[in-house]
């Protein structure tokens, strides 16, 4: 059976028509309808975080942007002027709203100690100055200066860094000369656009 779009919107409506008779409001719901559900939301290009393809989204936020204000994402789509994707997304770009509103959702660091069977919140101070003192260890611990031929590699096997498709080209840049100068030789970048 085929069912053309205009029978179904006649349809539709006379559905809708056959509701009000039995005595539902049928009028907040069509002026529902009327309305466009991202009609007053502010766009922000952005690029879907989950593989290296690097899909280009479209994030639409309400809010005011006042200085006390937070902006609720209510909607995601695929962004039709990016070159890679034109608008589509896979599944996990397509659910990418319900990741961002996500009750659980972390939005603060959390550890956890060795021997302990929960995670613990921790400021950003204290996770910076964590992981710096472990790099340091860790690069202590590793560093080599010399190969097995006695010549000078100053090279730390123990680190190894890699990046994300979100990952600026500057933002690389900067890392790979953060790395480098810690002797690190295992640099991947997941991105291969």
């Amino acid at each position: 059976m085929h069912i053309s779009r205009r029978a179904f919107i006649q349809t539709t409506v006379i559905g809708g028509a056959g509701l009000s008779a039995f005595g539902f409001d049928v009028g907040p719901a069509y002026a529902q309808a009327k309305t466009l559900k991202i009609q007053r939301t502010t766009e922000t290009r952005s690029t879907c975080p989950y593989c290296s393809v690097s899909c280009g989204v479209i994030i639409h936020t309400l809010g005011d942007r006042a200085k006390n204000a937070i902006p609720q994402v209510v909607h995601v789509e695929g962004d039709p002027d990016h070159p890679i994707n034109r608008g589509t997304l896979c599944p996990k770009g397509a659910s990418l709203e319900q990741d961002i509103v996500n009750e659980r959702r972390l939005l603060k660091p959390a550890v956890r100690r060795p021997g302990s069977d929960r995670w613990e919140d921790i400021s950003w101070d204290q996770a910076i100055a964590e992981i710096a003192d472990r790099v340091k260890k860790t690069r202590d611990a590793t560093f080599v200066e010399k190969d097995q031929r006695g010549r000078t590699v100053n090279r730390c096997e123990g680190i190894a860094f890699t990046g994300g498709c979100t990952d600026t080209n500057e933002f690389n840049y900067l890392v790979v000369k953060t790395m480098r100068s810690l002797g690190v030789v295992y640099l991947e970048n997941q991105a291969r656009v």
